[in-house]
Formats: structure tokens, C-alpha cells, sequence
């Protein structure tokens, strides 16, 4: 997830360009960039870190002109770096490109362009267009032309935007899957965006590209075409949203936006990494060759907070696909207990900002021990990433909300990945047992999709609990972990006192707590724990305790059981817990409003804890 500004017109460019990506520094602030169209040819200035980092460069090293591209990034191939940065441009600097998205064939296309004597200087995906646009525009002398047949040989998700010395009076801006481009028709002026707020200082008339569309864009309007040259015609809509209900994509919070973002976290995260055809998992940066994945015989799960209930999850990918021995241990714990391992222990630390103090300790003391050390994190260029011999990024983008939503369920499918992984090198999975893996994988965003329309059931069911002060969260199995995830946004977000217990031990001590006046949460899946989870509901039942179940739709078991039903679409039972958590997400954010809570900046909590 980036940021992307365009303008065309009269006007100096480059401060329109600035003031949008400052609206949409939320999507990506690892760096940022500006390329503008003037008298002197195309002018480009990056930096790594915030838009801040940038203007000073600007103040010294000013650009003129009235075209321009800007871009605020979030890494997914390479580390923050100026050379990192977009815009990037073709071999003769005559051209750039600006990105968001990711390419997934870029590799072998990068390949066979530097045969043809291309020379790149940064480590991402999006140079990649800029050279092949290039290459395109010795045939096809129509830039929009040259950016159609460049598109048409890369898979992936894109939103681009590209300007060129060839074509002064125009921009060319294309989408695929990643997020929004907006266009924004003004008087003799038009800007394009990634998201509505850039736009809304100048018009509210916009016009939004579909998948496969290309947009030829000029100060007097557009022209949009399909990619492969069909004609689109589109009226303009007009946006009635305040800036600041804009930043959040029409969301009454970034948790609540972040929480429905989560369908294209997961499908990111598995973006380019999964063969379906070979039932294989591509994971080149973990840096494990087959020689060392077949010496593992223990994963260590290092994590924090809801990290932590992410590794408990993935303890049990691992163990089932994989077939190796795994544990768990809490950052703050084992970076102070003399812990036992060693070379054929693998070490994997989880951590969505990979800056977690806790998780960095208990990784260099890992480290003084040999261990080869993977990190699972949303964040490129992170201390944890740094400090890694391997690394498997999370693509969910800029998670703002302080408690993690995105991120949570981006991890699991992390987990999952390199439990397939893992299970391939080493044997314990076949080819047609990695196919129909993937295959459950593949269809779990649309069931997340399915999963989401029950926000408005969930939101009047926390009209009748939010006064409640007491809440206990149970689960079994891969959905012990949910429930203590469930009980911790619970906690977060609304202040309210939350249990999260595995469900066999209720009798050994929470028993004692439950009458009417505790609510109970259970997770009630069909599968192998069912038949002991509808006996912990009659028991919290004979005491009288209000039962809240989480269960698969169409149980009529459970109907007659519990006083609410949440009712999820099934999934196998390492997947299920993706979809179990997103009701208790949201069940948690509405108690939060009901309760007059600041959802997006929860009390006492910070983002990330790099303090001990």
C-alpha cells in the first residue's frame, strides 16, 4: 500500500503533488518522491524517510513545472532507500514510473532486460515497468500504447501512474487489483490519486479506474480504455466525504477501515509465493536451502501481544504440514531464561512493526547461540529484518489503528506459507497435498469477503452487551489462540476486564466466575473439538451464564444452545481461525463506540513497544 499523487495543468505541480501525498502519508512514509515535467526535461527528487525528508531536499534543490508524479511508500521489494524510492525512470532518465502493487513475474523479466543491456539501480519490482515501457516505446511511439503492451506481460497488482519527456501533455495511469486510482477533473486542471483525499482540495468531481483500465489523463479531462483497447466511458461521481472521513475511505475509524482491508492483506501476503499448478510455496528470502530446512528438528516461535497469538496458530501449521516439534515462547520470557537451542533449532520472530524491544532481545539471544533465525514481519528494512538470516514479509501495508486487525491475520497466512514450505522441502507434504492446501488457501479472502457482511448483525449484538463488565472467551484447538485474541481486543479497545481460556480448562478455576452477569464467547467450529465445546456450553448454560457462539452457518446444534450465534462460512480447521477472529475484531470495535472509546488510540498503548 503507497501513496500516489499526480497533477496536469497550470499550476506549479510540485506543491499540489506534496500537499496530496501528505494526505496520504497514512498509506506508506518508509520514503517518498517527486518527478516533475519543465522547461529542463523531467526533474526527480527522493529520499528515504517522511515527506519532511523530501521538502528539505526540494527547498534546496527546487523543480519547476506543471506535469509532475509524486509517491509515499510502503517497501515490499527492497529496503527505505533513496535508490529504493519512486519515482523510478528508464535507462535515459526520459520517462518514470510510480507504483503500488506488486509484480510478481518481475524476476525473469528483469533478467532478460538486463540481457538486452538495460542497467537498474534499485532493488524494486516497479524499475522493472519503467525499462519495459522504455523498451515497448521503440515500437509503439504512443506512450499510452507502449504502457498497455508493457502491462499485458506482468502479472501481479498494480496502480501506476507514468509521465514522459515524449508526451508532455499527458499522464498515463493504469489499476489492476491494488487499491484505488481516483481521477479528479478541475477547471484547466486534473490530478490523480490513490485514494480520494489528495483530490478533494481541488475537485470533488472523480472518476475511478476499474481493473484492466488505462486512463490517457490532460488538463482538460480523460480518456479511459480497457487494456486491451477497448473504449470506456464513464460520467464523473461527486464526493460529498469531509478530508478528514476521506483519509479513512469513508470509515468511521482507520480499525474499522483496516478491519476490511484484511480480504487484501491476505491475498498480498500470498501474492507471488504460491504455485497451484506444483502445489509449491516460493519463499526465496528466508534463506534456507533444502540441505539446511531437512536439519531442522525443533521451531522455536518467538513473538509478543497478538504476534503471539499468531505464532500459537502458526505452532500448529507448522507441526501439521511441516511435521516438525514447535514452541512457543513469549519475547520477554525466553530472552531472560537460559534456553536451549542450536543450529538445527529454527528460530522464527514474529512482530508486525519489527521493532518490538521484547522480541529484538529474545532474537540476538537466539543469535549468540547459533540458531538460524527467521523474521515474519509487516515492516521492510525493521530492526527485526535486519537482525534476521531470513525474512518473510507480511504485505498487509500500514496498519494505523494501534491494535492490530490486518496485520493478525496477514501473519497466519505468513505461518502458513512457511508451514507449506517447510513441508514441501522436507517430504512431508506430496505435490497433490500442497495443491489442495493451496487450493483452501486461495479461497479464504473470499470467504473473509463473505465474513465481513456480518458487521451489522455483530454491531447490534454489541448494542446488548456493551454494558457488560466481564467478559470470558473460549476456544479449542487452533481457536484456543482466537480466543485469547478475541479477549484481548476486547480489552484494548473497549476497557472492559476479558478472559481468553482454552475451553478443557474452564472447569479447573473460571468456572467459579460465570452467572448472568458473564458473557461467554465461545468457538464452536465443526471439527474435531465440537462435540467438547457444545459440553462447555451447557455447563456455563447451568449456571446461568449468557452464551455467545461463534460457529459455522447453518448449526443448528448451536442455535438451540446459545442465547447469540455469529455464524461464519466453514473453512478447514488451520484456516478457520482467519475467519473466526474477524467477528470478534469487529465485536470488540463496536463495544468500543458503544462505549465512547477512541478505537483508533487506545489508552496507555502504543503501536510499537520498543521500550522494555
Amino acid at each position: 500500500m503507497c501513496g500516489i499523487v499526480g497533477y496536469i495543468g497550470e499550476r506549479s505541480a510540485v506543491g499540489i503533488i506534496l500537499e496530496g501525498l501528505k494526505r496520504l502519508e497514512y498509506r506508506g512514509y518508509d520514503s517518498a518522491g517527486v518527478a516533475v515535467l519543465g522547461p529542463g526535461g523531467l526533474q526527480v527528487r527522493r529520499s528515504a524517510g517522511r515527506i519532511k525528508q523530501l521538502e528539505a531536499i526540494l527547498r534546496e534543490q527546487p523543480v519547476k513545472g506543471s506535469v509532475g508524479l509524486g509517491h509515499t511508500r510502503w517497501a515490499t521489494h527492497g529496503r527505505p532507500s533513496e535508490e529504493n524510492a519512486h519515482p523510478h525512470t528508464d535507462c535515459s532518465g526520459s520517462l518514470v514510473v510510480v507504483h503500488n502493487g506488486i509484480l510478481e513475474n518481475y524476476l525473469p523479466i528483469k533478467e532478460r532486460l538486463v540481457a538486452e543491456g538495460h542497467t537498474f539501480k534499485s532493488e524494486t519490482d516497479t524499475e522493472v515497468l519503467a525499462h519495459l515501457i522504455e523498451r515497448h516505446l521503440k515500437e509503439s511511439p504512443r506512450l499510452e500504447d507502449a504502457v498497455k503492451k508493457a502491462l499485458r506481460e506482468l502479472r501481479g497488482s498494480y496502480a501506476i501512474g507514468v509521465v514522459s519527456t515524449g508526451a508532455p501533455d499527458r499522464l498515463v495511469a493504469a489499476k489492476h487489483g491494488a487499491g484505488a486510482v481516483v481521477v479528479g477533473l478541475g477547471a484547466g486542471e486534473t490530478v490523480i490519486a490513490s485514494d480520494i483525499p489528495a483530490i478533494l482540495a481541488h475537485t470533488r468531481d472523480v472518476v475511478v479506474l476499474e481493473d484492466a483500465e488505462v486512463a490517457v489523463v490532460r488538463r482538460d479531462g480523460i480518456e479511459l480504455s480497457t487494456l486491451d483497447d477497448q473504449p470506456v466511458q464513464r460520467e464523473p461521481t461527486r464526493i460529498l466525504w469531509d478530508p478528514i472521513m476521506a483519509e479513512k475511505g469513508g470509515y468511521r475509524h482507520f480499525m474499522l477501515k483496516e478491519i476490511y482491508e484484511q480480504p487484501r492483506a491476505v491475498t498480498d501476503t500470498m501474492r507471488g509465493r504460491v504455485v497451484p499448478e506444483s502445489g509449491n510455496v516460493i519463499l526465496p528470502d528466508v534463506n534456507l536451502d533444502p540441505a539446511a530446512v531437512r536439519e531442522i528438528r525443533r521451531i522455536v516461535l518467538l513473538a509478543c501481544g497478538t504476534s503471539y497469538h499468531a505464532a500459537l496458530v502458526g505452532r500448529s501449521m507448522l507441526e501439521r504440514l511441516a511435521g516438525i516439534p514447535c514452541e512457543v515462547d513469549l519475547g520477554s520470557e525466553f530472552r531472560y531464561r537460559d534456553a536451549v537451542v542450536g543450529p538445527d533449532t529454527l528460530v522464527v520472530a514474529l512482530s508486525q512493526s519489527g521493532e518490538t524491544a521484547d522480541t529484538l532481545g529474545a532474537v540476538k539471544a537466539a543469535r549468540a547461540k547459533g540458531t538460524p533465525l527467521l523474521a515474519i514481519t509487516n515492516v521492510v528494512g525493521s530492526a527485526l529484518s535486519r537482525e534476521a538470516t531470513g525474512v518473510l514479509y507480511t504485505h498487509a501495508g500500514p496498519e494505523i489503528g494501534v491494535a492490530s486487525s490486518k496485520t493478525f491475520t496477514a501473519t497466519m497466512t505468513a505461518c502458513y506459507l512457511l508451514a507449506l514450505y517447510l513441508g514441501r522441502q522436507r517430504g512431508a507434504l506430496t505435490a497433490e497435498e500442497g495443491r489442495k492446501r493451496i487450493q483452501e488457501l486461495l479461497e479464504i479472502p473470499r470467504l473473509m469477503e463473505a465474513t465481513l457482511e456480518l458487521d451489522a448483525a455483530v454491531a447490534e449484538l454489541a448494542r446488548a452487551l456493551f454494558h457488560y463488565q466481564n467478559f470470558l472467551y473460549l476456544g479449542r484447538g487452533t481457536h484456543y489462540p482466537i480466543a485469547l485474541e478475541g479477549a484481548l481486543k476486547l480489552k484494548e479497545l473497549s476497557y472492559i476486564h476479558a478472559e481468553g481460556y482454552a475451553a478443557g480448562e474452564m472447569k479447573h478455576g473460571p468456572i467459579a466466575l460465570i452467572d448472568e452477569a458473564m458473557p461467554v464467547v465461545a468457538l464452536t467450529p465443526r471439527d474435531h473439538t465440537y462435540e467438547r465445546m457444545l459440553g462447555n456450553i451447557e455447563e456455563v448454560r447451568a449456571r446461568d451464564g449468557k452464551v455467545i457462539a461463534v460457529a459455522h452457518a447453518g448449526d443448528r446444534e448451536i442455535a438451540a444452545k446459545a442465547d447469540h450465534v455469529i455464524a461464519v462460512p466453514p473453512a478447514v480447521d488451520l484456516l478457520s481461525p482467519i475467519l473466526m477472529v474477524i467477528p470478534l475484531q469487529l465485536l470488540a470495535y463496536h463495544m468500543a463506540v458503544r462505549r465512547g472509546c477512541d478505537v483508533d488510540q487506545p489508552r496507555n498503548l502504543a503501536k510499537s513497544v520498543t521500550v522494555e
